[in-house]
């Protein structure tokens, strides 16, 4: 039987890499009692980071789900990876739940990630906890934190909880709504009287909590600014309607790796965030009608099912994670997926415990599964009846930011790269793949470095396949133009006059559309040139590196620079870069920017943090992010995109030349 809707709470949980996500979910679980055994990161046993990537580098790497159940409510947790590369991830999950857990390490603050993923939460509305984790740590500061996180996130953010004990000392927390301490000892909770010394500071937290809770409505404030207090029932529901309307985000206390705080995060989570059924109807395209339409989070609607994560299982196969959003979900049911006009026989569908699947007979709406071996079906995809068809709107996922080449160990393993690849984008949305016919290469995309890297580590260890990764051949074009006028009205004449194959045949063509298209845009002030002759009379090519749009590039950029003599042009793609980085890391980021031939056209300051815009080349930025991470303490994070193409610097240049004819000349050796 499908769980009762309003019984069901879905929560992302989101952050920074490396601030104890995972370990705070694993405590939940086991406060529950859904796992027998508190696993660990540092050893590979926690429920939810159960890839092979995942355990060897002890961080999360992709979304994984888990449940448990709490005082007759059932808790989907979805835990997201943190760390830059991964962080499309989060996003995904936090588009299935209805409210989000954002944990921050009591050390560090607020970090890069974190104002990602706060981000991401107000994009889709979710109310917001925040969980200062790691409190039991050195130099852990639940004040010093709780200040970053008011200048640094948007929000009514008010303290619930203020820690009892720092550091190695932190064994509990006061709970500023009973007014009360809560320690622990053995992970269990004991209720008694507010240290002494926390007496005033507890009195001043308990007063702005009050203050905010009367803030959510105006009637209440109005009562609480003329008598200057509120009832305790009043206040407790003006609370819980302010965090379940995401009116007041709560933060409250945690040491994960000793269960501190879990039991008051799940009471939270079942008292006070909103449940399935309070969602506004289900927004989409009615197929039929061909419009604009909701749905009703009923389980006796039409069946409507979001796909948000998709995982490769080395027994069973594909696996679809998915989010039954309308109606009732049935095993061995076949529903259809518009976006590939194919139907999908359900076949099991499951709850998952990380890797664990439990069969179900039924999900119904508001609930998380997987569904086996769907041929079709891929991440952001609708599953839905084919009678009624409905289309949820699709998940978005960045653009990938950096390219390299990719070269089989082994010859004749094209093949089995190709399929590997297929196998892994449909994983991960934002690995991209492709065969550039211009420099003869198969190109992989990612959104870091270290993604690129892990989708290698992936291909050998999932699909028996080691690859060689390197950096994107430059382009190479060398053209010689002679540019004279015409008559009034003469327009364009373009002339070919190569001898000896100085310029092959087949670029020809590519010169003068080169020539056109700078004549349309403009040289001087971007107007249109007209009523002028050009002549190709001369040129050179590489053997590896020219190319159709090598030559555009050329001739255009000989004809705005005809006046220099001609000579090898090699050309680099140039990126846009924005990094933000602490305030306080901000020289040293400009200066390795510096490094890297990149120039700085802007910064901009923003608290504690800086926004720095750049335009770099490439292939300076290969190794760029664990530069970045090093120079800021992992606090740094990035953003690129492609701007346009330049020319490489003559020494540079020579030296790309000739690794491209030594590599050719190895390649012909064997």
């Amino acid at each position: 039987m499908a769980i009762e809707i309003g019984k069901i709470r879905n929560v992302g949980v989101v952050g920074h890499g490396g601030v104890g996500k995972t370990s705070l979910v694993e405590a939940m679980l086991f406060a529950a009692g859904a796992v027998t055994r508190l696993g660990k990161v540092d050893d590979g046993s926690t429920t939810t980071d159960f890839d092979p990537d995942e355990i060897r580098r002890k961080i999360s790497i992709n979304t994984s789900v888990a449940y448990l159940d709490w005082k007759g409510h059932h808790i989907n947790l979805v835990d997201t990876p943190g760390y830059g590369d991964f962080i499309a991830d989060a996003r995904a999950g936090l588009r299935v739940v209805e409210a989000a857990i954002v944990v921050v390490d009591a050390v560090a603050g607020v970090q890069v990630q974190t104002e990602k993923v706060w981000k991401f939460a107000t994009e889709y509305d979710l109310p917001r906890v925040v969980v200062v984790n790691r409190l039991d740590r050195e130099r852990a500061d639940f004040f010093r934190t709780f200040e970053s996180l008011g200048k640094r996130l948007k929000g009514r953010l008010v303290a619930l909880h203020l820690p009892v004990g720092e550091e190695a000392g932190f064994k509990g927390f006061v709970d500023l709504v009973k007014m009360k301490a809560v320690t622990f000892a053995g992970g269990k909770p004991t209720e008694g009287e507010i240290p002494a010394d926390l007496a005033d500071r507890a009195k001043e937290y308990r007063e702005k909590l009050v203050e905010a809770a009367a803030e959510t409505d105006d009637d209440l404030l109005a009562k609480y600014l003329e008598e200057g207090s509120l009832g305790e029932a009043e206040m407790l529901k003006a609370l819980r309607a302010g965090i379940s309307q995401g009116k007041l985000m709560p933060v409250l206390c945690a040491a994960a790796s000793k269960s501190i705080g879990v039991h008051a995060l799940l009471d939270l989570i079942v008292a006070e965030l909103p449940s399935p059924a309070d969602r506004a109807e289900i927004a989409g395209t009615d197929l039929k009608a061909k419009q604009e339409a909701t749905r009703p989070a009923d389980a006796k609607a039409p069946v409507t099912a979001l796909v948000f994560k998709t995982l490769s299982d080395p027994h069973i196969g594909k696996l679809s994670l998915f989010r039954v959003m309308t109606g009732t979900l049935r095993a061995d049911s076949t529903l259809f997926n518009p976006a590939h006009s194919a139907r999908e026989r359900m076949g099991h569908v499951s709850w998952l415990q990380g890797k664990t699947q439990k069969n179900v007979e039924a999900l119904g709406p508001g609930e998380i599964g997987v569904a086996q071996k769907l041929k079709e079906t891929q991440t952001g995809d609708t599953l839905t009846e084919e009678a009624q068809p409905f289309a949820l709107p699709k998940i978005t996922f960045p653009e990938a930011a950096i390219s390299f080449a990719i070269q089989p160990k082994t010859r004749g393993d094209e093949d089995k790269i190709s399929n590997a690849l297929a196998r892994i984008s449909e994983e991960d949305p934002t690995v991209h793949y492709h065969f550039d016919p211009e420099t003869k290469q198969l190109l992989v995309s990612g959104v870091g470095s270290l993604h690129v890297e892990m989708v290698v580590e992936r291909m050998k260890r999932k699909y028996n396949v080691e690859v060689n990764l390197l950096p994107p051949r430059g382009q190479y074009g060398d053209t010689w133009l002679r540019v004279e006028p015409m008559q009034r009205g003469g327009g364009f004449e373009f002339v070919d006059d190569i001898f000896g194959g100085a310029v092959p045949r087949n670029f020809i063509p590519s010169v003068e559309k080169g020539v056109r298209d700078c004549m349309k845009k403009g040289i001087l002030a971007g107007y249109p040139v007209v009523d002028m002759k050009v002549t190709l009379y001369d040129g050179s090519y590489h053997d590896v590196d020219s190319s159709d749009m090598a030559f555009q590039i050329a001739a255009s950029m000989g004809l705005q620079k005809v006046f220099m003599d001609a000579r090898p042009i090699l050309l680099e793609p140039i990126m846009n870069v924005e990094i933000t980085t602490p305030a306080d890391h901000a020289g040293d980021v400009i200066g390795d920017l510096n490094s890297r031939r990149g120039r700085i056209v802007g910064m901009e300051p923003a608290g504690e943090t800086a926004a720095v815009r750049a335009v770099v080349p490439m292939s300076e930025m290969l190794t760029y992010e664990s530069s970045l991470r090093s120079m800021t303490g992992g606090r740094g994070g990035y953003s690129m995109e492609f701007s346009h193409y330049e020319e490489v610097p003559s020494s540079l240049a020579d030296k790309v030349i000739k690794e491209a004819k030594a590599e050719r000349e190895k390649a012909e050796k064997h």
